[in-house]
């Protein structure tokens, strides 16, 4: 088998520098400006086995790589790498789930309070100046107590959300594409089913074609005028012009996103609604957590060029793990 230090893998674009560091110290690491398959060399075109990246991975890109063998990508969610058409050419695609599970299920937590109680908007009025001029800060409209809590895609992070949701007193319900076994929470075949039982409605979906804008404006008119909705997916999963108009007119209450549709510009009439708390694409931005996620980028790699084997492949390419 070829030692691991003569196999070269090609970096498109940024990746963690934990991630760069662990690459260059066991395999023969190329840079690339971005994933543009025009910008692929005879050189990487004879070259490459393998990817490791955090950025778009087309199928155009797939093809100008005859040699590849696996593409290991930084993130749990992977709709930026055309994986069916990396299952069809043979190549494996892997992904980061687990290692960052907990962390994204606590900044959900973060943001469904702070949209609830307000907590960004009270500390900016205590640095203001505010609570000394104008005394106490207004009693926030909404509350946890007596919510019903509704999850749209209870994968692993959805689960670790539940668990959360649970301690808090509040009942949970889910929708996904089929119930999921062994769960005792209520499960509706629709997400407009969902959204009519419950007042609190949070994304963890994936995106995708088939989650596109899935997230709209009857969903939200479902979700009702004391309704929450809270992502932490994709922002490819709601129609951001119909979530921007159900805050501004009270369609729901509140809203705390931490993706968007087109990172990182965030539209001016979201960042402009009062009740709306944003982040930017922070779930796992802890150190902690974003050099786990490095690790098993590279792990991915080292596994399969030592033993054609894969820690983590995602469900496209699972098949080809162990040729």
């Amino acid at each position: 088998m070829t030692a691991l230090s003569d196999v070269a893998i090609l970096v498109p674009g940024r990746l963690h520098e934990h991630a760069v560091k662990r690459l260059e110290a066991n395999f023969r690491t190329l840079r690339l400006a971005d994933g543009d398959p025009r910008l692929v060399t005879p050189e990487l075109v004879k070259s490459v086995r393998g990817i490791a990246a955090m950025t778009t991975i087309s199928a155009a890109f797939i093809d100008a790589l005859p040699g590849l063998e696996i593409i290991a990508n930084f993130g749990v969610g992977y709709d930026a790498v055309d994986a069916r058409h990396a299952a069809g050419r043979g190549v494996l695609v892997t992904n980061t789930p687990d290692v960052l599970t907990e962390e994204v299920a606590d900044t959900t937590l973060g943001l469904l309070i702070n949209a609830v109680r307000e907590l960004p908007k009270a500390e900016t009025w205590l640095r203001q100046g505010r609570w000394v001029k104008d005394g106490a800060y207004p009693l926030s409209k909404a509350t946890l107590r007596g919510r019903r809590a509704g999850i749209f895609g209870l994968g692993r992070i959805g689960l670790a959300v539940a668990r959360r949701l649970e301690a808090l007193g509040m009942p949970v319900a889910y929708h996904n594409r089929r119930p999921v076994e062994g769960v005792g929470y209520t499960y509706h075949p629709t997400l407009i089913g969902l959204a009519e039982a419950v007042d609190t409605l949070i994304s963890v979906a994936p995106g995708g074609a088939a989650t596109a804008k899935a997230v709209n404006a009857q969903v939200l008119k479902a979700l009702g005028p004391d309704g929450v909705f809270v992502n932490i997916g994709r922002g490819s999963t709601v129609d951001e012009e119909a979530l921007i108009a159900a805050l501004a007119n009270g369609t729901i209450r509140a809203a705390g996103l931490d993706v968007f549709a087109d990172e990182p510009n965030v539209p001016q009439a979201l960042i402009d609604l009062p009740n709306a708390s944003l982040l930017p694409h922070v779930g796992s931005a802890s150190v902690h957590t974003r050099q786990a996620m490095a690790d098993l980028v590279v792990d991915n790699l080292i596994a399969w060029f030592s033993s054609r084997e894969v820690l983590t492949p995602v469900s496209e390419t699972a098949h080809l793990a162990g040729r």
